[in-house]
């Protein structure tokens, strides 16, 4: 299974998820919540105690691998993301297959394939330019170190702000799935799938370093402290 790596940007470092950033992700998450209508944000201490035991339970099975998100500027984390959906395909084919298990050794295996989601952000750190260098990040990691054929991004069909996000990135929309799944609005939902495959990375590494080389620098305000919730 991968194991918990920091990834570091010039402006963002992803730490492994752990339990002593609960507390920084209810003051992130505890702020002005308008944008966080398709995604689940933890509120409040309690709240953030429970998604980050989520998120390290599902890690030590090895289906996900859950980081927080820390604005270098200030040290502050400002929010979460993760790799989840690992899937393998080495070893013998079997039929029907096993999805999400290594073939040998779980502790030097490495995925295949994987998506990227569960990703929020602190409304001082959206449209900073934090979220495309955590995802450069992100798939850099994928796909020069683990070397997956295929990273997967997916967002509510509904959710036009992120899946603008996404398209910018260079992903394909594969299309819509029409109702996919229960919302976190408790409305059935429809969800758009995007993917980026390995042969596609170098020219969609291009258009995202080309977007961040060209982005201002942040201005003092998007450095403004959190306030604890």
């Amino acid at each position: 299974m991968p194991v918990p790596v920091a990834l570091t940007g010039r402006s963002v470092r992803l730490e492994p998820l752990a339990p002593q950033h609960a507390p920084a992700l209810a003051a992130a998450g505890g702020q002005d919540r308008t944008t966080y209508g398709f995604t689940p944000v933890p509120h409040d201490l309690d709240t953030a105690w429970s998604y980050v035991e989520r998120a390290l339970d599902e890690q030590r099975a090895g289906r996900q691998l859950a980081f927080a998100v820390v604005d270098t500027a200030d040290g502050q984390v400002v929010g979460s993301t993760r790799f989840l959906e690992l899937d393998y395909w080495q070893g013998p084919l079997v039929w029907p297959s096993v999805p999400g298990v290594p073939y040998g050794d779980p502790a030097t295996a490495v995925p295949d394939a994987a998506e990227i989601g569960n990703t929020w952000l602190a409304p001082r750190a959206q449209g900073s330019g934090i979220n495309t260098e955590t995802k450069l990040l992100m798939l850099r990691h994928a796909f020069e170190v683990w070397g997956v054929r295929r990273i997967s991004m997916r967002a509510d069909a509904r959710n036009l702000r992120s899946r603008a996000a996404i398209e910018r990135l260079g992903a394909t929309c594969e299309g819509v799935r029409r109702a996919h799944s229960r919302g976190l609005d408790g409305a059935v939902r429809s969800t758009a799938f995007y993917s980026i495959l390995d042969e596609e990375w170098p020219a969609v590494r291009g258009v995202i370093e080309a977007r961040l080389t060209a982005a201002p620098h942040r201005s003092a305000a998007l450095r403004a402290p959190l306030v604890p919730a």
